[in-house]
């Protein structure tokens, strides 16, 4: 499933240039193919998609057909530009807002992850979904949902219940799928949080390759500002983390989504950080590869997003290129030019075993006394991480 057997794949997580994912609602093809030709002129192998799950299944009962006609439209958009896609069914969080339908809400209010009949359903949904994905040869990966560990806790979950209720789900994908990647996505709470009821063990034991989202705004860039090395290499932390904690030495990590969020990393400085990021983990041996968050800006006509979201994208909402568009373009036709090579690496012991210890996470965490010595050492050549014997 890459282009090449030594190159990590390179592509943006796709946010519809007008109406945001609103646009699901009143459906435009040409818009959707305006969009992915952008992308396609960066050099980007594939595309991350996002369908509203209470806009596909507004009943138990129901799966609307026209919506998931128009999911596989913009998959067909996307084969007919070059690009392949990978798919998130439970949407579930996006951009700050959680999408739910009205089946698990008010008085019929239930746990996603704990709830036999909301199981039951969802089960339905993702079936119906990967199913119809998978007749679509540019489909690679069906994920569970967008960092479905942020729909806790107004859905209550235990550890077991939320590994249990993952690997379900990714069974019913890989039956429905069985030629596409079934992966688990989640934020870093679960790697950082000590209370977190998603576990670092479940990114990298469930699932067909580990994924990891690395997001400056967690705290990393308050450690040593917008170009400091904690903050260049958070990236590379967390794919070593995942890379550590997998019992399969193989097993690949996916970058799935890191951007340039404000005021973090500011404008003038997101092309510099977004090449010296991917040039900072781009080698890592773990890594299959990484994904941009975002395509498009959101129009500042939609109201009530946090302000940070609104400037993710590559593009304005008028498909201007913005700076980090190009430096991520430049340096992915380098990467492809002169590939990727083995560096030396040195090696540093963690203190927890996060296979064992989770509720141990925080002394990993950005800012922890190891994670400080990572960056330390990850300053003068790359840096494996071990779990404690």
């Amino acid at each position: 499933m890459l282009l090449d057997p030594v190159l990590p794949r390179f592509g943006a997580n796709y946010v519809p240039s007008a109406g945001w994912f609103y646009s699901w609602l009143d459906y435009d093809a040409a818009a959707v193919r305006r969009d992915l030709a952008d992308l396609a002129a960066l050099g980007l192998d594939h595309v991350r998609v996002f369908p509203i799950w209470p806009w596909i299944q507004p009943n138990r009962g129901i799966i609307r057909e026209r919506a998931i006609s128009d999911l596989l439209d913009t998959i067909d958009a996307a084969a007919e530009v070059g690009l392949s896609v990978a798919v998130d069914l439970i949407q579930g969080h996006l951009s700050s807002f959680d999408f739910l339908p009205s089946w698990v809400l008010t008085w019929h209010r239930a746990s996603l992850f704990e709830d036999p009949v909301v199981r039951d359903g969802l089960t339905a949904y993702a079936e119906a979904v990967a199913r119809a994905v998978a007749t679509r040869p540019n489909v690679f990966a069906i994920t569970l949902g967008n960092e479905v560990n942020n729909l806790w806790p107004d859905s209550t979950t235990t550890p077991e219940a939320s590994t249990s209720w993952a690997q379900d789900l990714l069974v019913t994908v890989k039956k429905a799928a069985p030629d596409v990647l079934a992966l688990h996505s989640v934020f870093d709470d679960a790697w950082y949080k000590p209370d977190h009821p998603f576990l670092p063990v479940d990114v990298v034991d469930l699932g067909e390759l580990s994924t990891v989202h690395s997001w400056v705004f967690n705290g990393v860039s308050r450690v040593d500002g917008p170009l400091g090395p904690a903050t260049l290499t958070h990236a590379d932390y967390l794919v070593e983390l995942a890379a550590a904690t997998s019992t399969d030495p193989e097993r690949p990590v996916w970058l799935q989504e890191i951007g340039v969020p404000g005021p973090d990393i500011p404008v003038d400085l997101q092309a510099e950080f977004t090449r010296r990021t991917v040039e900072a983990v781009v080698h890592n041996p773990a890594l299959f590869g990484i994904t941009w968050w975002s395509s498009h800006d959101i129009d500042r006509r939609l109201l009530d997003f946090p302000d940070r979201e609104y400037d993710l994208g590559l593009f304005t909402v008028d498909h201007q290129r913005k700076p980090a568009a190009d430096a991520l373009a430049e340096v992915i036709a380098e990467i492809r030019s002169a590939g990727v090579q083995a560096q030396p690496a040195t090696t540093l012991v963690s203190p927890v075993d996060l296979r064992t210890e989770p509720h141990r996470r925080a002394e990993i965490a950005p800012g922890s006394p190891f994670h400080l010595s990572w960056v330390a050492a990850r300053a003068h050549s790359p840096v494996r991480i071990v779990l404690p014997a």
